[in-house]
């Protein structure tokens, strides 16, 4: 029978890279949704609320700027949480010891009982760990955001200032190490992940390109990146 551990050992790098990007995947995909709350929530009537409050650092410039809000935050974040409650709910039971398979699409709550995200209900802890990975990749791109920043890289109006390294690579490191040192002994922790989270932070700025033209083409970006 397999074990959580023997999931990673019994696949290669390339099904290893892929399986960790559909794992993470609501962290991966909270920037999109933070953005849709950010650009939509105001035309209700409600926000936005930068996070900063629009207070500037002792460099002069704001130390995140608007395009960095609460509700953008909460929004993405919770957004998240339901996402992995999707794909929780369309896969069925939670593996055990005893049924764990190896492949890419593994179940995102394989090995998660008695970590702190075990709250008794898959749907709940679902809900709970798409959240927190939505969490981390937001605080992950604000980070980028207040570097940006430092560097005179300033939003103009409703269009972002251009920085593809920044844009893309602190939310996905913090995603993978929140999700190492967080995440107890579930499959998202195992260190036979690592590799493969360090070749999916080099194709990050890619895959972040590829998301943002089509939020560019599809009319929720104002611009291609």
């Amino acid at each position: 029978m397999q074990t959580v551990n023997d999931v990673a050992l019994d696949l290669g790098i390339l099904s290893l890279s892929i399986m960790t990007l559909w794992l993470y995947l609501p962290g991966f995909l909270a920037n999109t949704f933070a953005m849709m709350w950010g650009k939509w929530l105001p035309k209700t009537g409600y926000g936005p609320w930068p996070i900063d409050g629009g207070r500037d650092w002792k460099d002069g410039n704001r130390i995140l700027g608007d395009g960095k809000t609460w509700n953008g935050l909460i929004g993405g974040s919770i957004t998240s949480g339901v996402l992995c409650v999707i794909i929780v709910a369309s896969m069925g039971d939670v593996p055990t010891s005893e049924t764990v398979e190896a492949g890419i699409f593994a179940h995102p709550l394989t090995g998660y009982e008695g970590t702190w995200f075990d709250f008794g209900s898959d749907y709940l802890s679902a809900f709970v760990l798409g959240t927190f990975l939505g969490f981390a990749c937001l605080v992950g791109d604000s980070t980028g955001s207040f570097f940006k920043r430092r560097r005179g890289l300033k939003r103009e109006g409703e269009i972002s200032s251009k920085a593809p390294l920044l844009d893309t690579l602190p939310f996905a490191i913090m995603v993978f190490l929140w999700g190492q040192l967080f995440l107890g002994d579930s499959l998202l922790s195992q260190t036979e992940l690592i590799v493969p989270m360090i070749i999916m932070i080099i194709i990050t700025p890619i895959l972040h390109r590829s998301f943002n033209l089509i939020g560019y083409y599809i009319g929720w970006k104002d611009v291609p990146y």
